[in-house]
Formats: C-alpha cells, sequence, structure tokens
C-alpha cells in the first residue's frame, strides 16, 4: 500500500492531463471506432449495402431510368417504322459463328411463304444470308426528345437486312423498340404519380396529426371512403370522364393525376400516426414556444424525423401506380396511341389465338415483371436501412 499523503498536502489524482479530443476512441477496436465515428448516412449505406438483392434491384432500376433517357439512341428502329414484308415475324437469335468460323453478332435472313390452308406466314432462316449486327451507326431518322434531329443509333441491323430479336407485330413493327419507347412512359408515370400522392399524403396526413380535432375527423372519414372503393373500377370511372377529344399529351398527364390522387390515403395515414407520436417531443414544444408556424414545424422539424420511413413507402408505392397504368391501358381506358406503353403493347395480345400463334406479342409483360419486382426488393432494402441500429 502506498502512503497517505501528509496532512495539508493535495490529494493524487489520476486524470489525464493531456488535451480532451473528442473524436479520441481509445480501447475500441478500428471497426468499433468506424462505426463509432460514422455518420446517420454512412450507418444507413453500410445497412443498405449488405441487403444484396436490393443493391442490385437499385442498380438495375438506375440503369432503366438512364436508358429511357436515350431511349431514341438505344432502340434499334423507330417507334412508328413498319417492315411491311415482316408482318407478325417471329424473333430472330443472334449468332456469333458460321460454318465453325467466328463472325461476331449477326443474324440470317429469313424468307416468307404463306401457308394456303390456314393463311399464316411462315418465316425461315437462309443460311447462306450472313447479316452482321453494326453498332454506333446509322438508321431511321428521330427527334431526340422532338427537339435535336438526328439517325444514330447504338445497334441496327445489317444495310438492306433485318433485325428483328423480340419480333414484329400485326404492322411489322419492332417489338423491342417499341418496348424500349413504351418504357418512357410507363417508368415516368410511376414517379410523377408518385410526386403528386407524397405531396398529398404529407400535407393532409401531417396536418391531420399535428392539429388534430375535426380536422383529423374529417380526414379519417374521408381516407376510409376512399379505401373502401375498389380501386380498378374506381381507376375505369374516373379515365372514363376525360374526353376522347383530348390530345394523347394531355391524357397521359390525365391518368398520372388520377393515380396520384387515388393513392395518397395509405401515405397520409402513415405521417398522421408518425405525427401523434412526433408533436409531443421536446424540441417540437421548443419550436412552438420560439414562435415557428405549423408548416416550419412540420416541414423542417417532424418530416425529416421519418424521412427514410417515407422514402421506403414511395418506392413500394410506385408499382402500384405502374400497374395501375399498365391495366388501365390494357383495358383501353388509359393512355391511347399513337403514345406508346407496355399496357398498350400487351392489348396486342388480348386474344387467345394471338397468344397462341404470335407468343412473342406478350414479351412487354417480362420488363413489368422485372421493374415491379426490382422496385419491391429496393423497398426492402430502404426500409431496413432506415434503421441502421437494429
Amino acid at each position: 500500500m502506498s502512503p497517505l499523503p501528509p496532512p495539508g498536502a493535495p490529494m493524487p489524482h489520476y486524470v489525464s492531463t493531456a488535451p480532451f479530443d473528442p473524436m479520441a476512441t481509445e480501447g475500441m477496436t478500428a471497426a468499433q471506432s468506424r462505426i463509432h465515428l460514422a455518420s446517420q448516412k454512412q450507418l444507413m449505406w453500410w445497412k443498405f449495402k449488405q441487403h444484396r438483392l436490393a443493391l442490385a434491384s437499385g442498380i438495375f432500376l438506375l440503369a432503366v431510368y438512364l436508358m429511357i433517357v436515350v431511349v431514341e439512341f438505344i432502340a434499334p428502329y423507330g417507334l412508328h417504322t413498319k417492315n411491311v414484308d415482316f408482318i407478325h415475324a417471329p424473333p430472330q437469335r443472334v449468332h456469333f459463328f458460321d460454318n465453325g468460323k467466328f463472325v461476331g453478332p449477326f443474324v440470317y435472313g429469313r424468307s416468307m411463304s404463306l401457308d394456303l390452308d390456314t393463311l399464316h406466314r411462315i418465316y425461315s432462316d437462309r443460311p447462306n444470308d450472313v447479316q452482321p449486327i453494326r453498332f454506333f451507326c446509322r438508321g431511321d431518322p428521330y427527334k431526340f426528345w422532338g427537339l435535336v434531329s438526328s439517325d444514330l443509333h447504338l445497334v441496327c441491323p445489317a444495310v438492306g437486312g433485318q433485325m428483328f430479336l423480340l419480333g414484329t407485330d400485326r404492322l411489322g413493327r419492332d417489338v423491342l423498340s417499341r418496348i424500349l419507347y413504351g418504357a418512357r412512359i410507363s417508368l415516368t408515370i410511376g414517379l410523377i404519380g408518385i410526386t403528386i400522392s407524397f405531396c398529398l399524403g404529407i400535407v393532409i396526413g401531417g396536418l391531420a396529426g399535428y392539429w388534430g380535432g375535426i380536422f383529423d375527423l374529417i380526414v379519417q372519414r374521408l381516407i376510409e371512403v376512399l379505401q373502401s372503393l375498389p380501386s380498378l373500377p374506381l381507376w375505369m370511372a374516373l379515365a372514363a370522364i376525360m374526353p376522347v377529344t383530348w390530345s394523347p399529351i394531355v391524357i397521359y398527364f390525365g391518368i398520372t393525376v388520377i393515380l396520384g390522387i387515388i393513392d395518397w390515403t395509405g401515405l397520409a395515414r402513415a405521417v398522421r400516426s408518425k405525427l401523434l407520436a412526433l408533436r409531443e417531443e421536446d424540441y417540437v414544444q421548443a419550436a412552438q414556444l420560439m414562435g415557428a408556424s405549423t408548416p416550419r414545424v412540420i416541414g423542417r422539424h417532424l418530416v425529416p424525423g421519418f424521412m427514410s420511413h417515407l422514402i421506403a413507402s414511395a418506392t413500394i408505392s410506385i408499382p402500384g401506380m405502374i400497374l395501375g397504368e399498365t391495366a388501365l391501358s390494357f383495358l383501353g381506358l388509359g393512355l391511347r396511341p399513337p403514345i406508346t406503353s407496355w399496357g398498350i403493347l400487351l392489348t396486342e395480345a388480348k386474344s387467345v389465338s394471338v397468344i397462341a400463334f404470335y407468343p412473342w406479342l406478350l414479351f412487354p409483360i417480362i420488363p413489368v415483371v422485372l421493374v415491379i419486382l426490382a422496385f419491391n426488393f429496393l423497398g426492402d432494402g430502404l426500409r431496413d436501412a432506415a434503421d441502421p441500429y437494429k
């Protein structure tokens, strides 16, 4: 034992006299120190990266949305280009070797004959007609976003040849090119619709949760009425109200507004429940005592507290809007030609006989399924990343 200090002497202490470092992580491992010093955004990103399926879905959706920006360049044919000699032509296979010799990507030329018994066109490959696929080539002229004229394409058929990787429709139009053009309409409807739904849900649900009282009662009854109505008949009724004399672009925005107006109820309830729990917090009462207005309290102090939850909800709601547009257009009550969307493309495959003889007309359902699944997986990943401490 150390001897006691003499009477009147200062007591010894064991506090370090070194300058205080608030970022010091003494006694922690490197991994613990990295987590300790990370920001909220970094923690959310690390948690999101652990969800491999959500990360892959996010990359896929980013690539798809970047693709629709330059769809005129990517599509091998123009939107309305007709190949009257190749009506209902089946998909062509891409080959790399011809008679054991590497040629590069190419397709074989085709010849058409008519079956006099069934009156169906029969297409057969010509093995001696090798048609190399061209890249960064000149093809059908187009106007980029309706503004800049060009004819440069990423991929084109051989000069004087044909390349229908997903077949053609009843007018000889390339199905692959029309799917790419249709993606621009179907995918942007989901984004614009969720923006309208997002604004309505935050404003109405936020005011109902913050004010409460008679306003909250009215909003809840309105939400219950809207949610009790079956979605598809309600969409059909609202879409049927739009006059047939409207231009395609006006109908496009009309369908977008309809989908946004109908979809706000679920988000509004989620916002209301969050605000009911957060409005009694000390920081909210402090903002009120300092004279902050209601929009500032909601927008600056309350909504950011659960913005990650709102983003996850939005990514899960977008697929519903894409399916809504597809269903309305398939039923003939949504968008109409000359606008092209995935729903309009699927109207070509309404009858069983068409599906039996020309099954490639169902190919537009593949991007619909892939995009819906990708949004759902992305929403799951964002929902998990919203709370990185779990």
